[in-house]
């Protein structure tokens, strides 16, 4: 099974609140990641130039029209622990993909196959990787390819998705249905360390173990998500799938080709939520926010004044309820961005602005 890298936005920890990190604690909604289950059977260089649709109104899309325009850019990628997908970013050998389909127990798989809908199966090398957002690029030797279509705009909730991957290793599957929703987080992810889980496309297109890598594209045929995790029938869902926004790969796969690795803004605290303990224990009128376990020495929460205790509320002008939503809305920001934190403290109401860094987690 794949690991996630698990990590938080601290630093070094200041100091901590340890009797409020008991009443913290949250269930996890156990989400299973396409390709965690698995079939059994880098330097810098010029960053090739992906292809980006225009933003154009929601069509209703003719499937197999759809399935011919985007077969020849989805790619099976196979490594000696199992199976995943893969989108063809550029002619000339660039392939994205999931990280936690080329990592097993925490590290990285260099070598993996991948295999082509031409038939042909090639070696390629793991260039970079960036388990923030879960994303992965690989390089193969061919200079023949037909790279996917990206587009940068998000779809509109209730158009046409067609997920394309080889769930289970069952090589150039298409499933379809809907965008089901934006901006999705997954409960607990962020708690855990997990940042990719925040700010998804959900769709009930059939995502399965091994489409993790895949792609999700519109009735153009043009690639808005990177398939990336499911929600499993024993959770009590019915079609619940998640993949990263097309942005969100088109930008951080340009880190990843041009500097090996990708850019994320950092706060520097250790995040937990507000249960309705903590939120009593704190004199707060509702279960909302975030509360600040950990402040790091040195980082922009430590020198815009945050202390062990706070609970952020708002980010500039959007509300946090959650840890997600504290993630979600960093991820819209790069270092260097300022941003204005709504705090309690001692139950009353305060401003603090930050001045966000570069995550040196990655």
């Amino acid at each position: 099974m794949a690991a996630w890298d698990h990590h938080s936005d601290t630093g070094r920890p200041r100091r901590r609140r340890p009797a409020l990190l008991a009443l913290a604690a949250a269930a996890f909604l156990a989400a299973a990641l396409t390709g965690c289950t698995f079939s059994r059977e880098p330097q810098a260089r010029s960053v090739p130039a992906p292809v980006i649709a225009p933003s154009a109104q929601a069509a209703t899309g003719d499937i197999p029209q759809v399935v011919r325009k985007v077969e020849p850019s989805v790619v099976t990628i196979a490594h000696d622990q199992g199976t995943g997908s893969g989108v063809i970013w550029s002619k000339d050998g660039v392939v994205v993909t999931n990280n936690h389909v080329v990592r097993v127990e925490d590290q990285v798989v260099e070598r993996v196959e991948v295999a082509f809908f031409d038939g042909r199966r090639v070696p390629g090398t793991v260039r970079a990787t960036d388990p923030s957002t879960d994303l992965a690029v690989v390089q193969v030797d061919r200079k023949d390819l037909k790279p996917a279509t990206f587009q940068r705009a998000l779809p509109q909730v209730g158009e046409l998705a067609v997920a394309v991957g080889s769930p289970l290793g069952f090589e150039n599957t298409v499933t379809a249905g809907i965008i089901s929703g934006l901006h999705r987080e997954i409960p607990g992810s962020a708690q855990q360390g997990i940042r990719s889980l925040v700010d998804l496309i959900q769709t009930d297109a059939p995502i399965s173990p091994g489409n993790s890598g895949g792609a999700l594209v519109n009735g153009r045929g043009q690639v808005v998500g990177i398939s990336v995790a499911y929600i499993p029938p024993e959770q009590g869902a019915v079609s619940i799938g998640f993949a990263i926004p097309a942005a969100t790969a088109v930008d951080v796969v340009g880190d990843l080709l041009r500097t090996g690795r990708a850019t994320h803004a950092y706060l520097g605290i250790e995040p937990a939520p507000v249960t309705r303990e903590v939120a009593a224990q704190l004199g707060l009128d509702q279960a909302a926010g975030v509360l600040v376990m950990e402040v790091g020495d040195g980082t922009p929460a430590a020198k815009a004044g945050l202390q062990p205790g706070d609970v952020i509320t708002r980010l500039d002008d959007k509300p946090i309820d959650t840890v997600e939503d504290l993630f979600g809305e960093l991820r819209q920001h790069r270092p260097g961005d300022r941003v204005t934190l709504t705090l309690i403290r001692d139950s009353r109401e305060q401003q603090r602005t930050a001045t966000l860094a570069d995550n040196p987690n990655g």
